[in-house]
């Protein structure tokens, strides 16, 4: 049967990657954008978009009321959207800081209590939360950052422990380099220096994030909950 999805950030990169692997599947997907427009790609499959910033606690009721209307009660949600404001610790500000953990800790929060209402109510559903290999390995330079999606994992695994008994998984995606616009913006020097340090020698492509994500949504992973998946060639084994 066609599921209600909602995927946060799903205008672009892995957003869009795991939004269209949804709606090629079948399900009829809403992604939520700070643009609110609906990439062309996902037009075609009839998915819709919806302008929130998730840092916006009205924004995110607003947007799910929009969506349960026109798609009904969020089935899966994949919290996605997030932001970089990398420097090092002396540099960093406040702002920098506490925006980032904003956006990519608070605003899963945000997202992930307004869909639990109607998950708990339905006695099902399905979360996946993406986060880093960065919020596991730790990178110079991106303090906030990690510290956001490191904090995705405690999240999740204490409301796979509070939800589980009503048959809500929620799961983590850790993914390592990806070829998105993000990373072409790295010198070659650079993205040889990263590829150096990937066991599997390449960057990921966003359908490979996107694979994963399907899988813990799918009907086969129902008896995985807590769990974090990397999908990083490698980079992050052993944590």
């Amino acid at each position: 049967m066609s599921r209600s999805v909602l995927v946060t950030g799903g205008n672009r990169g892995i957003g869009l990657a795991i939004a269209l692997s949804f709606a090629e599947g079948g399900d009829k997907v809403a992604v939520t954008s700070r643009s609110g427009e609906v990439p062309a790609e996902l037009a075609a499959y009839g998915a819709i978009a919806v302008k929130c910033d998730i840092t916006d606690a009205g924004q995110v009721d607003a947007a799910f009321t929009e969506i349960e209307e026109k798609h009904g009660p969020v089935e899966v949600l994949v919290a996605n959207a997030g932001i970089t404001k990398d420097t090092l610790l002396l540099r960093m500000s406040e702002d920098d800081f506490t925006s980032v953990l904003d956006t990519n800790l608070t605003g899963a929060f945000r997202v992930v209590k307004r869909a639990s209402a109607k998950m708990l109510r339905a006695r099902k559903g399905r979360v996946v939360l993406i986060s880093s290999v960065v919020g596991l390995l730790g990178s110079p330079g991106q303090a906030n950052y990690a510290a956001s999606k490191s904090g995705l994992v405690g999240f999740a695994r204490s409301l796979a422990r509070e939800l589980g008994s009503r048959n809500i998984t929620i799961n983590v995606v850790a993914p390592g380099f990806v070829d998105t616009d993000m990373t072409a913006v790295l010198s070659d020097e650079r993205r040889k220096e990263i590829v150096a340090g990937v066991p599997l020698g390449r960057y990921a492509q966003p359908a490979e994030v996107a694979a994963a994500v399907r899988f813990l949504a799918s009907d086969e992973a129902a008896y995985i909950t807590g769990a974090v998946v990397p999908v990083d060639g490698g980079l992050g084994m052993g944590h």
